[in-house]
């Protein structure tokens, strides 16, 4: 079955127009410097370890890619190679993972001795994102065969037929069985829709979501029960899309889910002899915390910070053969708690930054900081509730809320099992643009990058982003 396959994309492109005073590209690529690069770079490069992209493909005579790009597959037209991108989306996110730089005018990756393997899965050279589920389960097949330690799917659609999120499961578990340690984005739709998305929904991914530079969740990343980490993933620049020349501010848990894989590569380039389950442990361990509750059902269980592990070893790597996530996930089963959005009934809270909410924040150094917003909705919804039980009587306030659990039925049969909307039927498809979109900033409008990038499909009443 052909469904659409969404990839997280650039959300306000263009090229930087050079001048004597413009920052060079190293400079944008404000989230190395926060994650203290240059100096895990003297311990860790990435070197020894393989990213698998599954992705659009990727360019491999890209200046910033030269010599860092394997064979690979083109799992969807096996008669074409893995080294074209008509979209640009898997050049750019290898970029993000192991790009050179170019002496700071190009993209610097994160783990820049890191090797990519391309796995092409878009439908076409000249449409990109249109695939199938057997194409994604065989990709993922591919990579957990391959000498790949990390797939990096950047990627994701809400898939409503059970028979597929089941088959796209066991692919997981096969990669995870072989070793593998898999990140997959959250998706973009935060502010308009929130679906759940897959492969990032299956057990046993590490999904991924994405903050702003002010380390506030970006309101376009997706959320829910079943995120696990958090990665920069705005004011991102990026190799233009679409074979467009220069460089692109761009935004999206692609783009986090690409800082992730590479924060990984880093860690296992340090430790060689640990398995999958055992980086993604430690990145755990390591992560700069939210407020509790953990999980955060937007930011999961904190900020990547490789630093702490590559500069300070620290983190304990655990057992070799739990993958750590699944391991929480029934933790949180056993203790009644929501451990996949599957599980949950609960319908999604509202975008977190309507109405005066505060928008939930990580902390980059060791403890956490900002507020959960659906805590501080849970104060203002308490507050009001004592004002009306002193009014009207604590005994009519408790039938009234009894009365409303009553009239909560479950979900009619066949509906899917997951709290959050979905498009309807199969056009949630992506690259198709239905207007240029670009983010309100407090300080202004962004620099006059000109060329605009297309979004995913938003709901007529999706409110607008609002950039932190």
């Amino acid at each position: 079955m052909t469904i659409p396959l969404l990839a997280s994309l650039l959300t306000v492109g263009g090229a930087f127009a050079p001048s004597a005073s413009a920052e060079t590209m190293r400079e944008r690529q404000w989230y190395l410097d926060k994650m203290q690069a240059e100096r895990m770079w003297k311990v860790s490069t990435g070197k020894g370890i393989t990213v698998a992209v599954i992705d659009s493909g990727v360019n491999a005579s890209e200046p910033e890619l030269q010599g860092k790009v394997l064979k690979g597959m083109n799992v969807f037209n096996p008669q074409r190679d893995a080294h074209h991108d008509a979209a640009g989306h898997g050049t750019a996110m290898s970029m993000l993972i192991a790009g050179n730089g170019r002496n700071g005018q190009g993209i610097k990756g994160l783990a820049p001795g890191a090797k990519i393997l391309p796995i092409t899965v878009f439908r076409s050279e000249d449409e990109s994102g249109t695939n199938s589920v057997p194409v994604l389960v065989k990709a993922i097949r591919y990579a957990a065969d391959s000498d790949a330690q990390i797939i990096n799917i950047s990627l994701g659609h809400p898939i409503l037929e059970e028979r597929n999120r089941t088959r796209i499961q066991q692919a997981v578990d096969y990669a995870v069985k072989r070793g593998k340690l898999i990140f997959a984005a959250m998706g973009n739709s935060g502010d308009s829709g929130n679906y759940v998305e897959y492969p990032a929904a299956a057990n046993g991914v590490a999904a991924i979501g994405a903050y702003d530079p002010q380390f506030k969740w970006a309101k376009l990343s997706s959320y829910g029960p079943h995120i696990g980490l958090s990665a920069p993933g705005d004011d991102i620049p990026v190799r233009c899309m679409d074979n467009k020349p220069g460089y692109c501010r761009s935004g999206g848990t692609s783009q986090a889910t690409a800082l992730a894989s590479a924060s990984a590569a880093l860690i296992w380039a340090k430790h060689p002899d640990w398995t999958g389950n055992q980086v993604l442990r430690v990145m755990i361990e390591t992560a700069g915390k939210p407020d509790p509750p953990l999980p955060s059902r937007y930011l999961g269980y904190g900020s990547v910070r490789p630093r702490l592990n590559v500069l300070e070893n620290k983190g304990n790597p655990g057992p070799a053969d739990v993958n750590p996530l699944v391991e929480l996930n029934e933790k949180r089963s056993s203790d009644g708690k929501s451990p996949s959005p599957s599980a949950s009934k609960k319908p999604a809270p509202a975008s977190p930054g309507e109405k005066g909410e505060k928008s939930e924040t990580v902390d980059s150094s060791a403890s956490g900081s900002g507020s959960d917003p659906a805590e501080s909705t849970g104060r203002v919804v308490g507050a009001v509730g004592v004002c009306v039980a002193a009014f009207f009587g604590v005994r009519a306030v408790v039938r009234r809320r009894k009365a409303a659990r009553a009239q909560s039925a479950p979900p009619a049969a066949g509906a899917p099992p997951y709290p959050y909307p979905y498009p309807p039927g199969a056009q949630h498809a992506p690259y198709a643009p239905p207007a240029p979109h670009v983010p309100q900033h407090p300080q202004g409008p962004p620099p006059p990058y000109g060329q605009q990038f297309p979004h995913p499909p938003q709901p007529p009443t999706a409110p607008p982003r609002q950039d932190q």
